[in-house]
């Protein structure tokens, strides 16, 4: 089968197009023909040996797909038949016509939605709902700060915490990617490259501050971010997108009285697989509802997939890219 193969960590450029063994699925899992695939910004990391999950080289990134199961392993739950349209967590190896994954990973993809959008639910909004449902306990009558809001996990946030119910206050890099925003459920914009985020988020607030912050970026706008917190309120981990672990004071959180709550999703996921199921069915039905509207800014064939890794890494990326791979990717 046909792959994007990392041979040599380092940059996406250093990627190329590869012929490799189709997998055979193990025991409990599922091989899945990939029609699509969504790009995250583990495949930034993963290629250059910075990620948590360390692949043997040669590898295909690509850490959530969709498509048509081709054929199941042994001891396979009986969840899923050859033929049927799935959306599956891969980890990596998603850049490639055949992926195979754990059947505890792989989630039915309804009649009514697309596997380019199938593609792109797993990672981003999975992130988003485990972090402002099931860590932050994001409640209706809460103010939420969602950072780097234009990306596809921030934007993920905006649209989940309008679900939820909250005031949803993005915060992005443009005014272009905060009209996206508004238009995917925030109620308030912060421009932070002309508009100072501590004193726009004081005069939105009231000078009480942010209940819940998303922060998936890191890097210098930490600091003003943790400054505006609301009493008891909860600093979301999510990520730094920015390249730049921050460090905290920790006198804030004692005189603010908030809570540093970490989001690591892939540990969850792994340690709590029914909830993540609860999670995807909200999910899914919520997209099924017209309630969830994944942005998909870029498409991209197999033999440019490089090409969406590098835009995702120089944060060029409006909500979601994808890359199709079957001629079914609709």
């Amino acid at each position: 089968m046909r792959a994007l193969l990392c041979q040599q960590f380092g940059s996406p450029e250093t990627l190329t197009i590869g012929e490799i063994e189709a997998p055979t699925p193990a025991p409990g899992e599922v091989a899945i023909a990939v029609h699509a695939c969504g790009v995250n910004f583990p495949d930034v990391l993963i290629i250059q040996n910075q990620y948590q999950v360390k692949p043997h080289l040669p590898f295909a990134p690509g850490g959530e797909a969709a498509g048509i199961v081709c054929a199941l392993g042994e001891e396979a739950d009986g969840k899923f038949g050859v033929g049927d349209r799935v959306m599956a967590l891969t980890g990596y190896g998603g850049m490639a016509e055949q992926v195979c994954a754990p059947s505890a990973a792989v989630h039915p993809v309804p009649p009514e939605m697309g596997l380019s959008t199938a593609a792109v639910l797993t990672f981003s909004y999975g992130t988003s709902l485990y972090a402002l449902r099931d860590r932050a306990h994001l409640r209706s009558d809460e103010t939420l700060l969602v950072l780097g809001a234009a990306g596809g996990v921030g934007l993920a946030a905006v649209e989940l915490g309008h679900i939820l119910g909250a005031r949803v206050i993005a915060s992005a890099s443009s005014s272009e990617k905060l009209e996206l925003c508004r238009a995917h459920g925030a109620d308030e914009l912060i421009n932070y490259s002309s508009e100072d985020l501590r004193t726009a988020l004081k005069d939105l607030t009231g000078g009480h501050g942010a209940n819940v912050i998303f922060d998936p970026v890191g890097g210098p706008l930490t600091d003003s971010a943790v400054r505006s917190m609301a009493w008891e309120g909860r600093y979301l981990v999510v990520g730094f997108a920015a390249g730049e672990i921050p460090r905290i004071p920790l006198n804030l959180p004692l005189l603010k009285g908030f809570d540093l709550v970490g989001v690591y999703w892939g540990s969850f996921v792994s340690r709590d697989p029914e909830r993540q199921r609860h999670n995807m069915d909200d999910l899914t039905r919520w997209c099924a509802q017209g309630r969830l509207r994944p942005h998909v800014s870029g498409t991209f064939p197999l033999e440019r997939a490089g090409e969406a890794i590098r835009q995702l890494a120089d944060r060029k990326a409006e909500g979601k890219l994808v890359v199709l791979i079957g001629s079914g990717a609709t």
